[in-house]
């Protein structure tokens, strides 16, 4: 059983989005070649295939409207409202596209950095929506590293009286320590990720991965 499978196997609360697209994508963004620029834009892309996935649970409802040619009854979302909430820094560069396919979504923002040291995450902000718990939260970060700073988001989440079953954590690249710490910290959250990578390396990055998200982002080192 390879990597992914045994994941899988083992986490089916996690979706692997293996579109064509997505997977060719994702090849750019890796490069270390891929300039501050695409890279941006490609998050974005990418956060959108993301949430197609990630909504594909919300329900419809009826509607009578007229098109140019006759009357029908069409259908619309079922009054879902949606929290997308970024982990600060890189996860600021999907809220774009995500807000592309869900205009009407609230933002808040959760401020995380990784201790150097402990590698654990220290929260410095944290502003969400006042009405979080009426609402399905899409927690956004491009990494899945450690699954300590997603988890501490989860935590903040749910202490808003948020239940587990409307909390959705959206990445781009997901290492198995860090499915394993949010699958088993809650089984219940959803996770979505465009690939399982290897593990990670003595300083916690993601192997092959990406390099640091947020630099590349931002264009900062």
């Amino acid at each position: 059983m390879d990597q992914v499978s045994a994941v899988l196997n083992d986490y089916p609360q996690v979706t692997v989005i293996d579109h064509p697209m997505v997977q060719h994508k994702l090849s750019i963004l890796r490069d270390k070649e891929t300039s501050s620029k695409q890279f941006k834009e490609l998050v974005k892309e990418l956060a959108m295939f993301i949430a197609y996935e990630a909504t594909r649970h919300f329900k419809l409802k009826p509607i009578d409207i007229e098109t140019p040619i006759c009357k029908m009854t069409a259908q619309t979302l079922s009054g879902r409202k949606v929290a997308v909430v970024p982990i600060l820094r890189a996860g600021l560069g999907m809220v774009e596209g995500i807000m592309e396919l869900i205009p009407a979504a609230r933002v808040g923002h959760i401020g995380l950095y990784r201790d150097p040291q402990t590698h654990m995450p220290v929260e410095y902000y944290c502003k969400l929506p006042e009405d979080i718990e009426t609402r399905e939260v899409l927690i956004i970060d491009p990494m899945l590293a450690t699954g300590g700073s997603a988890s501490a988001a989860i935590d903040f989440i749910k202490a808003r009286n948020v239940p587990s079953a409307q909390i959705r954590l959206l990445v781009i690249i997901a290492a198995p320590e860090g499915i394993r710490k949010v699958a088993e910290a809650d089984p219940n959250i959803q996770i979505y990720t465009c690939t399982i990578d290897e593990c990670l390396n003595d300083h916690a990055y993601i192997v092959p991965g990406l390099g640091d998200a947020g630099d590349r982002i931002f264009g900062t080192k």
